[in-house]
């Protein structure tokens, strides 16, 4: 997929999600967090987290890095924003790039984006493999495992949590499930 952001003036990043064709014979229609999560699921993906995060509920991402990877990206963002501008809340971005085998991830609090955090204590993802993420919700924190191993603490920005609602994946990844 072909990444595009661009800033805005108020120094907002743009999102621009690719149009789907007729063509696209192999990919269903994203679905909800709530729904059929066993079928495969188009990228780019937004789905509603119903009732919003909570300590104790997880959010959990298993799909397939491209044989050919770029970078992906995972949201945890407040309202659905549209195709083309993110909600001005964003709980977490979660950026993983395979040039550099960096793992990115900011907020971004009433438009403005917070600062990068990067350290991780491995890479997890390989190219043509699969992968299961979760996010776990706690009082303070979202932590994050990839296949059962942590990866890294994200000290909540965003409240209230029942505010976080959607989810928003794009990139160089296929998903298989969602729960």
């Amino acid at each position: 997929m072909a990444e595009s952001h661009r800033l805005t003036t108020q120094g907002r990043k743009r999102w621009s999600l690719p149009q789907r064709h007729e063509t696209d014979q192999n990919k269903s229609g994203p679905r909800c967090l709530d729904g059929e999560a066993e079928k495969k699921l188009a990228v780019p993906f937004r789905g509603h987290i119903s009732g919003g995060l909570q300590p104790g509920k997880k959010v959990i991402v298993v799909g397939m890095v491209d044989p050919r990877p770029d970078r992906f990206y995972v949201a945890l963002t407040c309202g659905r924003g549209t195709s083309k501008e993110p909600p001005p809340n964003v709980a977490l971005e979660l950026c993983v790039r395979f040039k550099d085998r960096q793992v990115l991830r900011r907020a971004c609090m009433s438009g403005s984006w917070g600062e990068v955090e990067r350290a991780v204590p491995f890479f997890p993802f390989i190219k043509d493999q699969p992968f299961k993420m979760e996010f776990h919700c706690e009082q303070s924190r979202l932590r994050v495992f990839v296949d059962g191993q942590k990866l890294f603490d994200f000290t909540h920005r965003v409240l209230p949590l029942s505010d976080i609602d959607t989810l928003w994946i794009k990139g160089s990844l296929t998903i298989t499930k969602l729960a």
